[in-house]
């Protein structure tokens, strides 16, 4: 008989931030697969087994996962923020996809959990309030020409932009040449938001404008949010800003 494989999701960080439905995940779980620093995040019982493997090792982590599961093994295998976004749910399902019947025989159960961009638009207000998108600079999974294209184009339609994998080391200027993109296309008052380890005991929130946004201000944990047109910021005497997007747009005149 066939086990279970859970995909779940830590949250941004904050132990408050992990769902009861992926905690609950965690206890019916017997074998769990993840980068280090999440599995760090869980209490396991002595019972419990950690598999622990590179943060590059997404599609082999997922089918070490479904071959314990089509063994008849509860499987648990563990992402930060939300498991579809960007994380660990795309890479079981393509696993499953391309692998053998008895992967595709298994239970799978995705739990939602809470993503960075939530977690940043909820500690400065509501950036995420009209339209928007998601996107990720890295381009370890698809070339940079197609998120050079993907940003201009959202930023042409108005979409508020999330950025994930902003900066690292091995790629330090793609940040930089996203906001040269935008530069050219959005106001120069934009909104930008640097939120890095939201709801951590390291969080760092801060507010700029496009113009003088500066992609050292960001690491790998951090999530960044540039604004729409419409994005304001409103300046509170004594209290942080807030920054929020507007539910209304006026229609376009021609």
């Amino acid at each position: 008989m066939s086990g279970r494989v859970f995909v779940i999701g830590t949250g941004p960080g904050s132990p408050d931030q992990m769902t009861p439905e992926a905690r609950s995940a965690v206890e019916r779980s017997a074998e769990f697969f993840g980068y280090r620093p999440y599995l760090d995040r869980l209490s396991l019982r002595p019972d419990q087994k950690r598999n622990i493997s590179d943060n590059r090792e997404e599609l082999h982590r997922a089918k070490a996962g479904l071959d314990r599961a089509a063994a008849g093994a509860n499987v648990c295998i563990v992402s930060g923020g939300d498991p579809g976004v960007f994380a660990m749910a795309a890479a079981v399902c393509e696993a499953i996809d391309h692998g053998p019947q008895a992967w595709k025989d298994v239970d799978l159960v995705v739990v939602p959990g809470i993503t960075a961009m939530l977690a940043v638009a909820a500690r400065i207000g509501a950036p995420l309030g009209h339209d928007f998108c998601a996107i990720s600079l890295s381009d370890n999974l698809k070339p940079w020409d197609i998120i050079e294209n993907r940003l201009k184009l959202t930023a042409q339609a108005g979409l508020v932009i999330a950025l994930y994998n902003p900066i690292s080391k091995a790629r330090p200027w793609q940040l930089a040449q996203a906001f040269d993109i935008l530069r050219a296309i959005l106001p120069a008052e934009t909104p930008v938001i640097f939120g890095r380890a939201a709801g951590r005991k390291d969080e760092r929130i801060t507010v700029s404008r496009l113009r003088d946004a500066e992609a050292s201000t960001a690491d790998m944990a951090t999530c960044v949010i540039i604004g729409s047109a419409e994005t304001r910021i409103i300046h509170r005497l004594g209290r942080g800003d807030l920054v929020y997007t507007p539910r209304f747009i006026a229609a376009a005149t021609r």
